[in-house]
Formats: C-alpha cells, structure tokens, sequence
C-alpha cells in the first residue's frame, strides 16, 4: 500500500477505500475542512467502479492523504463543473506535491456532453412534483461565478444554452459574480437546478439560502444517480 502522509491537523479520515487504484475522481473539497467530502468521493467512486470493472478511488484536493493514495493511477477524472485554474493548475501542483505522476486527466464534469439532458430531466422531474408545467415554468441555472476568472460563467453558461427545450425561459445566474442567485426574480414559477460538482456548503447552505421559497429546488447535478455512469463511460474511453 502507497505511504501516506500525515493526516491533516483535526482530520479525523481514515485510509483511503482502495488501494493500488487504477483511475480516480477527483474533487476540490473543503479546504476549512478536508475530510467532510471524503465519504462522499468514496461512495461516489465505489459506484463508478461497480459500472467500470476497475478499481476507482475518489480523492480531494483539499485532502494531502487521499492524493497520495493515487499514485500510479492511469487517469483522472476532474469532478469540476469548469476547466479554469483548479482542474489546468492547482490539481497537477497538488498531485505533484504528492507524488502523482504519468496520468492522463480526463475533461471535467462540466463539459461533458450527457450533462444537459441529465439537467432537463433533473429540472422536469422536480417542476412535475411540485404540480409545474415546464412549458409555463422559468428554468434557473445557477453556477459558482467568479470575480477573477471567467471560467466558472462561461462553464455555466454553456450547459445552459445546451439544455434541451420544454421550458418557458433559462436564467443563469450566480453565487459569486452578477446576476447573483438572490437578487432574480422569475416571472412566474420558477425551479432552480444548481450547477455543481459535489455537496460542499455552497449547495447545503448558500444556495437554498439564497433562493428561499421561489420554488423547487433540485440536488446538485453532479450528485445525482446518472452520474456514476457518466463517469465510468468516460474513464472507459481513457
């Protein structure tokens, strides 16, 4: 088994799920607290390797121990909703810093051609369980934004414009960047479909914080139970 680094101060993670793993997803994480996001990684990454018949570990950039455990993996696979400076430059530094090397990086999330049609559905389903017509119903994409890079936005902003129609309209709108999530008004009933990778607090506090009452709001797409597929077909091609 890989040696790992010490754990990080008040971390409280176990080893890593698997060893000698062949591929990996992933995840920004949380850097106030590395192991909160772990369990969920893992659990994620058991999910891809039941559908991909490799080994798969799951892994954050915030987490020294679990990058360590990826040492010898043939790819990666960003858990990112955008290509911008954590997926071009931070995870190699870190993956370097850790002694990961020779792999391939697959193209995050984000830009993964399924994705829209998983969002529509994701967004018809919670519109239909709350008694909408999608035909008479606002559609918000909120994204991460970002006041110092653009890629967050554009990310968001592409995946909106590729989601099938059935809605009246498309927002997309942001946390950290204009339009802000909590300054949109729809005209009418709305449903919110957050663009994001994982479960961090931007998606359990600010988020439903931000959006209140509007209306429906929907889990994180890339939480959702079409994604461990997506995944594994992705790192099948690699």
């Amino acid at each position: 088994m890989t040696a790992l680094p010490p754990r990080c101060a008040g971390c409280t993670c176990e080893a890593p799920a698997v060893t000698d793993p062949q591929f990996a997803v992933v995840a920004h994480g949380q850097p106030g607290n590395p192991g909160v996001l772990q369990p969920e990684l893992e659990a994620l990454a058991a999910r891809v390797t039941a559908r991909l018949g490799a080994p798969v570990a799951g892994a954050t950039l915030a987490c020294p121990r679990s990058l360590a455990a990826l040492r010898g993996v043939r790819a990666i696979y960003p858990l990112f909703m955008a290509g911008g400076w954590f997926v071009n430059s931070e995870m190699p530094r870190r993956l370097t810093a850790a002694g990961v090397e020779g792999y391939a990086v697959l193209p995050p999330l984000g830009f993964d051609p399924a994705l829209p049609a998983l969002g529509a559905d994701l967004a018809r389903a919670a519109a239909a369980a709350a008694g909408l017509d999608p035909a008479e119903t606002t559609l918000v994409v909120v994204g991460h934004g970002s006041s110092k890079s653009s890629a967050s936005a554009d990310a968001t902003r592409a995946f909106a414009a590729a989601l099938p129609p059935g809605f009246a309209q498309v927002l997309t709108v942001f946390l950290e960047e204009p339009p802000h999530l909590a300054d949109v008004a729809p005209d009418g009933p709305a449903v919110c479909l957050p663009f994001f990778a994982t479960n961090g607090s931007h998606t359990t506090d600010d988020i439903p914080a931000d959006w209140g009452d509007r209306g429906p709001l929907t889990a994180a797409i890339g939480t959702t139970d079409a994604i461990p597929s997506l995944i594994a077909a992705a790192l099948g091609r690699a």
